[in-house]
C-alpha cells in the first residue's frame, strides 16, 4: 500500500488539486489526511465538499477544534474566516473527525503531538521569534510511549523526515501555505522557503517504511490574489513566496 499523505491544506483548493494530480500520477493507492483542512482565506467550503467526496481517512486538527468549538470573538482572523462561510454538512463532517488514525499495523497518524493538537512534535520554538528542529530527547518526550515504528504529523508546515531511535517521523509539511507567523507558545515564523505544495508518499518496505518528499507547483498567483481580496496580504505573500512579509498583527487592525 502506498499512501499520499497530506497536511495543512488550510482551504487552498488549486494547490490540493495539483497535489492530487501528481499523487494520482505517482500510482499512489489511498490517502491520508492529517488535519487543518480548510481554515483560512481561500476556499474553505469548496475544499471541504471536494475532500467530502473523497472521503480519505482523515483527522482533524487544532484549526477543526477551533472553528468549531471557539465563539467568533476569541477566534483568530483565519478561523474567523473560515467559521463565517462554512456550511452545515461541512461542520457536520468536521466535528465527526478523530483525532488520531492507526490505518496500518506500526503505522500511527496525528496531528501535533500524540496528546496535543497545538504542539510541534519536530520543532522547538525560542525566543525572540525563532524556530528549530527539536532535539531527539524533545521528540521523544512529547511522544511517549507510541504502538508505531512510523508516526506522521502535520502542524508545522515543515517537511521533515527523522528517526529518533528505531521510530521514524515525518511531516508531510503543508498542501496550503509555506509560512506564517504565530504567537503560540512564543511569537515565532516559519518559512519554507519557496511557494510549492508539499506531500509525501510512504509505503511499508522490508526494512520498515519509506518516506518520499513531494514539492509540486500550482498556480499560487491565483491563491495570492483570493487572499488579497480578502483582506489577508500576510497571507498573500506567503502563498508568493514561502516567506513571511507582512504579518498577521498588520491586517488585523
Amino acid at each position: 500500500m502506498r499512501w499520499a499523505v497530506v497536511s495543512d491544506i488550510h482551504g487552498n483548493l488549486p494547490a490540493l488539486q495539483a497535489v492530487i494530480a501528481d499523487a494520482t500520477a505517482q500510482g499512489v493507492d489511498g490517502w491520508l489526511n492529517l488535519g487543518d483542512i480548510v481554515s483560512g482565506p481561500l476556499w474553505p467550503q469548496e475544499t471541504a465538499e471536494l475532500l467530502m467526496r473523497l472521503n480519505w481517512p482523515t483527522i482533524a486538527g487544532n484549526h477543526e477544534r477551533q472553528v468549531l468549538t471557539l465563539p467568533l470573538e476569541r477566534m483568530g482572523p483565519t478561523d474567523r474566516d473560515t467559521a463565517t462561510v462554512l456550511q452545515a454538512p461541512a461542520r457536520a463532517w468536521l466535528a465527526g473527525l478523530p483525532t488520531r488514525l492507526q490505518p496500518a499495523p506500526g503505522l500511527l497518524c496525528v496531528h501535533g503531538t500524540p496528546g496535543s493538537d497545538l504542539q510541534y512534535l519536530l520543532e522547538t520554538v525560542i525566543a525572540p521569534r525563532g524556530l528549530r528542529a527539536a532535539l531527539p530527547d524533545e521528540v521523544a518526550q512529547r511522544l511517549g510511549p507510541v504502538d508505531a515504528i512510523l508516526v506522521l504529523c502535520g502542524h508545522s508546515h515543515v517537511p521533515r523526515d527523522v528517526r529518533v531511535g528505531a521510530l521514524r517521523i515525518a511531516n508531510p509539511g503543508s498542501v496550503g501555505l509555506q509560512a506564517y507567523d504565530d504567537e503560540h507558545p512564543y511569537p515565532h515564523e516559519v518559512e519554507v522557503g519557496s511557494p510549492h505544495a508539499r506531500y509525501a508518499i510512504v509505503q511499508p518496505v522490508a526494512d520498515g517504511w519509506s518516506v518520499t518528499q513531494r514539492a509540486v507547483p500550482y498556480d499560487w498567483e491565483a491563491a495570492a490574489r483570493q487572499a488579497e481580496a480578502r483582506g489577508r496580504g500576510d497571507w498573500a505573500d506567503a502563498l508568493r513566496t514561502g516567506r513571511v512579509g507582512r504579518r498577521e498583527g498588520d491586517v488585523k487592525a
